[in-house]
């Protein structure tokens, strides 16, 4: 009986690992199909938009239980977590293969390693120093890749990359201040709390300061779009943090942690079929991100 438990708990895990690797490595294909129509902005703030509301049933009974010290904290979350990544990788992907910015997604964890280590104390290790100077290796060379060059050279940097980049900065504190910073609320809460405190902003951004009502309403294919977006919101954004935290009670933190790894081939693959080239040289850097970020987090 106790093996039969053991192997359900097992098949769980697996079967969450797989669906969360599918939901987030497809959230840059419906990036992509959401820039045909509306601009990094109108995608940024409008994923916000259907995270936040389809969220309003978990987060708003909360509120009421919320201390004041918290609010400040969960506004940081809000906006380091979800509200400006969404924006920055809207705007890499206007230059940046979905493929690739998948791949770069990949250096999150050891952004968290670095943010720890320089604002919060925590101890950066040797194995992740390794994992770093492998990752970093991986990163240069795919900045460094162009067509007609099996490696490229310095003066064709892709600088939409470091956007990227600047967002998985942001997920490093936003993980490092959810680490620290909250013992009493439960990650479900700080999720949907967290994308209510910034739903605001992207209400009055979308609304006022775009041209997004007005796509909707006379632009041939927005409202395609927009369901591409709205995806990308309920089930990259919501749905797939839920499922995570699930996870991490049903399995481990370092067997959750290993969707990391899954995510990008998700993202290739859908990029592939999508037409997307990928040149030697590109090969050679994913293997070396990967390779990285697993040496440096593993246990």
């Amino acid at each position: 009986m106790t093996k039969d438990i053991q192997a359900e708990g097992a098949l769980r895990a697996w079967g969450f690992l797989i669906v969360l690797a599918l939901i987030w490595g497809s959230s840059f294909i419906l990036i992509k199909r959401g820039l045909e129509i509306f601009s990094p902005g109108e995608v940024g703030a409008f994923r916000i938009v259907a995270a936040g509301m389809v969220l309003l049933p978990l987060s708003l009974p909360r509120l009421k239980n919320l201390k004041k010290r918290q609010v400040k904290n969960l506004i940081i979350v809000g906006l380091m977590g979800s509200f400006i990544p969404a924006f920055l990788f809207a705007k890499a992907q206007t230059q940046l293969s979905s493929s690739l910015t998948g791949v770069f997604n990949a250096m999150t964890p050891l952004f968290v390693v670095i943010i720890g280590a320089l604002f919060f104390n925590a101890r950066i290790t040797k194995r992740n120093g390794i994992g770093l100077a492998i990752a970093f290796v991986g990163v240069v060379i795919l900045l460094m890749v162009k067509e007609g060059s099996y490696l490229g050279d310095f003066s064709e940097i892709n600088s939409y990359a470091f956007y990227v980049l600047l967002a998985c900065v942001c997920y490093g504190f936003n993980l490092n201040i959810i680490k620290y910073r909250f013992v009493e609320l439960k990650p479900v809460a700080i999720t949907a709390i967290s994308l209510l405190m910034v739903l605001p902003i992207a209400l009055i951004y979308l609304f006022a300061f775009t041209q997004f009502s007005f796509k909707i309403l006379h632009v041939e294919g927005a409202a395609e779009a927009a369901g591409y977006i709205t995806l990308l919101g309920v089930l990259g954004t919501a749905i797939a943090l839920i499922l995570f935290n699930i996870m991490v009670k049903v399995a481990t933190p370092v067997f959750a942690s290993s969707v990391t790894y899954l995510i990008p081939i998700v993202a290739i693959m859908w990029g592939l079929l999508d037409g997307e080239v990928l040149l030697p040289g590109h090969y050679f850097g994913i293997v070396a991100v990967i390779f990285g970020v697993w040496i440096g987090n593993r246990r």
